[in-house]
């Protein structure tokens, strides 16, 4: 018989979770039990935490530029004050601006790079230490299909800054497991979400699900659901890995 995953005694962040594939991991973590710190730069992080709160846990919810090294700093410094520890680190804030390379300017390059790969950087110095005195923590990192599987026309930057999110997974998979801490990544492909849905037209939107074997995009819950498996006790014995969700969509012919 399958356990039933219950997170009450644990603390998670999630950054990026003011909406889209965040917020699906953010609810799902709290409806486990888990108390979740809501990182975002957006105020719509107010409306995750009341629903958490509706779920019967306990959200925080941090207002926080993930690519600045201070701000990460003082954002966990919060998170254990209220909390004491954290157990589980979520690392799924990104950007995916389309840009042609030829039009990509340094600027571009440097914004992708610092919101995508520093702010996982940030968050896993913070947290680490609490991690490695208590001999326990899990750490995910969201990835993408752009970054191990596919390439992608106009996201250059995006899919060099996800490629570069499994080689620091496996690297510090290594580093921190004789400390009893898991390190694995979750990559994602379409997923049906706000962001995602503004940027392609419905033509696009119709052409990237016929080449999907299951016949349809993915939802953020489908992502919440990997995440909740690999921070439970069941996926204990799991690291160092690269998870794919993508409905068939890079085995396809």
């Amino acid at each position: 018989m399958m356990k039933q995953i219950v997170l009450e005694d644990k603390t998670v962040i999630v950054t990026g979770a003011a909406q889209g594939i965040g917020r699906g991991i953010a609810l799902m973590l709290a409806e486990s039990g888990a108390k979740v710190a809501v990182v975002d730069i957006s105020d719509k992080i107010d409306e995750v935490v009341k629903t958490i709160s509706d779920l019967g846990s306990s959200g925080l919810a941090l207002k926080c530029d993930v690519a600045n090294y201070e701000q990460v700093g003082k954002t966990v410094e919060r998170v254990l004050s209220k909390f004491e520890k954290v157990d589980i680190l979520v690392n799924n804030a990104g950007i995916y601006p389309f840009k042609p390379f030829a039009d990509m300017t340094e600027q571009d390059w440097d914004r992708v790079m610092d919101v995508n790969v520093k702010s996982i950087f940030n968050f896993a110095k913070a947290v680490l230490p609490q991690m490695i005195e208590r001999n326990y923590g899990k750490i995910i990192n969201l990835s993408s299909v752009a970054g191990e599987e596919l390439g992608y026309a106009n996201l250059v930057h995006y899919s060099a800054s996800k490629a570069a999110i499994f080689g620091f997974t496996r690297s510090l998979a290594l580093e921190v497991a004789k400390h009893g801490i898991t390190v694995n990544s979750i990559c994602p492909g379409a997923i049906e979400t706000p962001g995602a849905a503004g940027e392609i037209s419905k033509e696009t939107y119709e052409q990237i699900k016929s080449g999907i074997p299951l016949g349809r995009w993915g939802r953020p819950e489908d992502i919440a659901n990997a995440v909740l498996f690999l921070v439970s006790e069941l996926g204990s014995y799991i690291t160092g890995q690269c998870i794919v969700i993508d409905g068939g969509l890079t085995i396809a012919p």
